[in-house]
Order: C-alpha cells, then structure tokens, then sequence
C-alpha cells in the first residue's frame, strides 16, 4: 500500500511544480489536464501526510511514557495523546485503502439522464414527472446545473419520456446509481376506488462522452428536421427546429426539440448519441467481468428493479442493497443521499473485500 503512496506523492509534487511553468501555464488544455491529475490525487496526498503526523505523535508518546523523569500529569497527558493518535491511525488507514481502490473513469463526468414511463400508463407518466423534479432538486443541492434535452409531455402533466443533462465535476458518481426500474405503488388520482396500483419508470444514467471518446462518421448520420410541439399541441414552434438523428449501424434514433435553435438541438442531440454509443461501448467492454463482481449493486440495465416507493406505508426500498428507509417526502423532494451513500459505502466495502490495497 504504502509503495503506491509514495509514487502518488511523488508524482503530486511533480505536476505541483509544472504549474509552475511558463509553457503550461499558457497553454489551456495541458494546464487543465494537470490540475485534474491533481484534484485525484491530492485527497490520497493530504490523508498519508495525516497519517505520517499521527505516526509522529504516537512515537513521541511513546517516548514520554518510557521516560523515567516524566512526571505523571506529563505521562496522563502522553497516554491520551497516544489513544487518539493510535484511532486516528486505524481511521487514516482505512481511508487510504478507499482512496486507493480504482476509480471509475466516468465519475467526473456530467451526466445524461432519461427517464421513460413504464407500466401503467397515465399514472407511470406522472411519476416520471415526480423522479424529474427529484433528480432535479438534488441536482441543485449539489449545485449541478440541469438542462432539459427533450421531453414528451402527456395532458396531465405527466412524461412518457424525458431525457436531460446534469452538468457538475462528480455529477456521474453521484448518479449512477440512479439507472434501473423504479417501482411506485400507491392510489392514483384517476382512480376512484381507492385501490393501490403498482406502475414502473425506467431510468438510464449515461456518462458524457467526449469527442475524442466516440468517434462518428457523419456518413453514418441521419438528420430530419421537424417541428416541435408540446402536450396537446402546445408551444407549437411554426418552425422545423426539432432534430431527429439515426445512427444508422446501430438504428439508434435521438431527438431533441427543447431549444428554438436548430443547431442547439442538434449539437444536444449529437451530445446524447455520443454518450449512447460510449456507454454501450464500456459496457460490452466490462459485461464480462462485471457478471463476476460481487462488489457490483447494480448493473445499470434498464430491466433491473432497484427501488420501489410506496406511498401508503411513506416507504422507499433499495432492493439491490436492501434499505428501507421510512422518508418518501423527503426523498421526492430531493434528499436522495439517505440512498445514495449507502450504496457508495456498500460498494466500497465489497471492493475493498477483493483488493489487495
């Protein structure tokens, strides 16, 4: 463990001094890449130099209590240094150990998120718009940005589908785990007999790809102009603004209609293709391996049910972890870290069962 510390110091100290020179400083995209480098690195940097002073304050402890001429108030004084340090120690090592799991590449990134509405018609479609507004307050607990892409809006309004970007650094780490079917059970408004129905959402949770990442061939591009319109023939645009793009390898299709500019949606709309083909890229890459993991509390497929929300008990369920927490207000309102955290600390756990950190 300790050995790939010193590599991670030693290369810290190295970007830490390329600041300082005048040719990265002048040019953009070296010194961004530098600092990200950095930012990774620094949380494991600033733990090990914690722990080397805690390993310092246990040897002079040490050496106060095997010294003769100390004084007892000297020695009492000694011995609590030497537990605490000893705890902060245990606590450090620990930290270390999560910082040095491998990371997911895709963490930093911003996210695409598209939430379709499931079984249950009407009601399914009104609680995509409920998992929206969700996503969308924690977003902005998180001071993430979000950016509608396209949606598709029912007469109550309700979504049979919206997709939309969550710009932040961590935005994906935090998201993630959002990907899968999400279950709601309770009464509907449009029922009158009081009987409790069960309707599904799908969500998908797609890294940002960059343009170095997923290379496209506007040969294999179809591009339709249409024109855009709301529920019911609202905010009709009387211009042909809304893009359809066709990858035509994969019969992927992406529309985007939110912005009155055609060149804004097509470059959201290439934004969303990007991620689409990255993702199922990664995802053919680690499928075989991922099947093995048991560190693994999702597999991100969209098939996969990983929460329900149940209304007449105020209950969520986390079925890949098995969490129940009684808050369903609370987390529709955007307090989604009762959920979120546990997962993170579940997933370390495993990992760190099958490192050898």
């Amino acid at each position: 463990m300790f050995t790939r510390i010193h590599v991670f110091e030693k290369r810290y100290r190295e970007l830490s001094t390329m600041l300082y020179d005048p040719a990265v400083a002048s040019d953009n995209s070296r010194f961004t890449e530098i600092m990200k480098e950095l930012r990774q690195l620094e949380p494991i940097v600033e733990a090990y130099e914690k722990y080397k002073s805690a390993e310092e304050s246990i040897s002079d402890a040490l050496s106060i209590l095997g010294d003769a001429s100390s004084d007892e108030e000297m020695k009492s004084f000694a011995q609590e240094e030497l537990d605490s340090a000893k705890s902060a120690l245990a606590s450090l090592e620990q930290e270390i150990r999560i910082l040095l799991l491998p990371r997911d590449e895709n963490d930093d990134k911003n996210v695409i998120v598209e939430i379709r509405a499931g079984a249950g018609g009407e009601e399914a479609a009104l609680f995509s718009a409920e998992l929206f507004r969700m996503y969308s307050m924690y977003a902005e607990s998180k001071n993430f940005s979000v950016d509608v892409i396209n949606a598709s809006e029912t007469e109550l309004g309700g979504y049979k589908e919206i997709s939309f970007m969550i710009e932040g650094s961590g935005a994906f780490s935090r998201f993630k785990y959002e990907s899968g079917v999400h279950r709601v059970q309770r009464v509907p408004e449009t029922e009158s007999g009081g009987r409790i129905h069960t309707s599904t959402v799908t969500v998908a949770v797609l890294p940002e790809a960059e343009d170095v990442e997923i290379e496209i061939n506007p040969k294999d591009l179809k591009i339709d102009t249409f024109r855009s319109s709301g529920a019911g023939g609202q905010h009709i645009n009387k211009t042909s603004s809304a893009i359809r793009i066709t990858h035509l390898p994969t019969g992927m299709v992406v529309e985007c209609q939110d912005e009155r500019s055609q060149y804004k949606n097509k470059d959201k709309a290439m934004k969303v293709l990007r991620s689409r083909l990255l993702s199922e890229k990664q995802q053919e890459q680690s499928g075989a391996i991922a099947a093995e993991r048991k560190s693994q509390v999702g597999s991100g497929d969209r098939s996969e049910k990983i929460r329900t929300y149940n209304f007449h008990e105020s209950r969520v369920t986390d079925h890949r972890i098995k969490l129940t927490i009684y808050k369903l207000d609370s987390v529709l309102s955007g307090a989604l870290d009762e959920l979120i955290d546990p997962m993170v600390a579940f997933e370390r756990a495993e990992k760190l069962k099958e490192s050898n950190v």
